[in-house]
């Protein structure tokens, strides 16, 4: 229960959850869509089986440009709506540490559309707690990006995303980019990710894919890199 309201995720649990300092994954869906889905379409829990992840449900939000009907979401904005999200994921972090040793230095966010502009609300508000945010299509608003400090970020942009602008995605990048003290010019691997060096040794990266507004497949295993790379110190 969260402020009143009944609140749902589906939650992989390693078996050494209770003995062994587990690192913590939160996955957040796109508006319109579930858990259940975020679930099977993203087994962030293939690549790394030692982590606790979670995929929360949204409740119903206005569409908006994206839809007249409400549908599962959340919300963009520091105090919209309640905070009812913001609230969630405190209430979620607090039942895994009551639960499972949770490793504090090692708890990340990732979301798709709607789920990556909360990730990058949850780096705004909850930056303090995370060890590094992977957005993927994410529409974000100034008022979050003013907020965002110095952390490691991963961000995957399609270039033929038809729902969000690429170039609107990739200005949000840019700012990641400046928050960060990164250079303009990135070094590229194999995978298709653009590793920017950073001043204050926050690894930041574009994953940029061709194909359109997805959380795309070959995105999972690079994702998982990161955040296996990262820690709070």
């Amino acid at each position: 229960m969260v402020d009143g309201t009944d609140r749902q995720a589906l939650v992989y649990i390693p078996a050494t959850a209770k003995t062994d300092l587990t690192p913590v994954i939160f996955a957040f869906h796109g508006f319109g869509s579930d858990m259940q889905t975020m679930c099977s379409q993203h087994r962030f829990d293939k690549y790394w089986p030692e982590a606790i992840i979670v995929w929360p449900q949204g409740l119903n939000s206005p569409g908006g440009r994206v839809s007249v009907v409400d549908k599962p979401g959340w919300q963009l904005r520091q105090g919209t709506r309640n905070d009812r999200d913001l609230h969630f994921f405190d209430t979620m972090l607090q039942s895994l540490r009551a639960n499972y040793k949770v490793d504090d230095k090692r708890i990340y966010a990732t979301g798709h559309s709607n789920g990556g502009a909360f990730t990058y609300l949850l780096w705004a508000t909850r930056g303090n707690v995370l060890a590094a945010v992977a957005p993927s299509a994410a529409p974000t608003v100034p008022t979050v990006n003013s907020l965002l400090k110095p952390l490691p970020a991963l961000q995957i942009t399609g270039t033929n995303d038809h729902l969000v602008a690429p170039e609107k995605q990739l200005e949000t990048f840019n700012t990641v980019l400046k928050v960060n003290s990164c250079s303009e010019e990135g070094k590229t691997d194999d995978t298709g990710a653009t590793y920017y060096p950073s001043a204050t040794g926050n690894t930041t990266i574009l994953f940029k894919h061709p194909g359109g507004h997805i959380y795309p497949q070959e995105a999972i295993p690079v994702v998982i890199k990161f955040f296996k790379s990262v820690a709070k110190q």
